[in-house]
């Protein structure tokens, strides 16, 4: 997600559309417009972080279509999926009612650059591929930490800036970051487990093409 601030100064209609593409209206729009629009399976990050887990209470923001909410439920944990698109979530309830798991989930509309966990906390929150503009992700990583229960984990995956998106808007690009450039979102009694660059390979239509992850795993001290 990006902020509105690009669609306020205007510029290029592709430059709107790419900002359009970071707002609740713009993912409202994307979901409406296919069945299905991510692959459904769990990412891979996170079956590493919390496949030996025991199951306790998760959170998932920015869940999309429900795939990672879905694996996390299969398994046993209690978990709230998290996204500002209304038919994003919709989509997901449905999913997760097919999947026999709607039991166990439950579903919280909000905009991870104003997250507020109040008196909410989890064992784990998780967080993949969403991106604030201008390395606003590094407040989104703050405002998730403050979610995560002592003794806890929080795990915020997104694309790398390398030279597989520079077809994309300098927007998009400016929102990618590296998984050490959110240290500074962790508060203190955080310890990164961690916090590296990983391969992965994005499907086009021309091929597969080699990109890179960000990753960041980190574990709130127990109180």
């Amino acid at each position: 997600m990006a902020g509105d601030h690009a669609a306020s100064r205007g510029g290029t209609d592709d430059e709107q559309a790419a900002a359009a593409m970071f707002e609740p209206a713009g993912w409202d729009e994307r979901y409406a417009g296919q069945e299905r629009f991510w692959s459904g399976d769990a990412n891979p990050q996170l079956v590493a972080a919390a496949g030996e887990l025991a199951p306790g209470t998760a959170l998932d923001v920015g869940c999309g279509e429900g795939g990672d909410v879905i694996w996390l439920a299969g398994r046993g944990w209690r978990v709230t999926g998290a996204d500002f698109s209304a038919e994003g979530l919709a989509r997901a309830a449905r999913h997760t009612e097919e999947a026999g798991v709607a039991g166990r989930v439950d579903w919280w509309q909000t905009d991870a650059r104003t997250f507020d966990a109040g008196d909410r906390s989890y064992n784990l929150v998780t967080s993949h591929y969403l991106h604030a503009p201008d390395g606003g992700m590094v407040e989104v990583t703050r405002r998730l930490a403050t979610a995560v229960a002592p003794g806890g984990l929080l795990l915020v995956v997104g694309h790398a800036p390398t030279h597989e998106f520079t077809q994309l808007s300098e927007s998009h690009r400016k929102a990618m970051f590296l998984a050490a450039d959110l240290l500074p979102g962790l508060p203190d009694d955080f310890e990164p487990v961690v916090v590296e660059q990983q391969p992965r390979t994005l499907k086009r239509d021309s091929g597969p093409v080699e990109a890179e992850d960000s990753v960041l795993l980190a574990r709130r001290a127990e109180r």
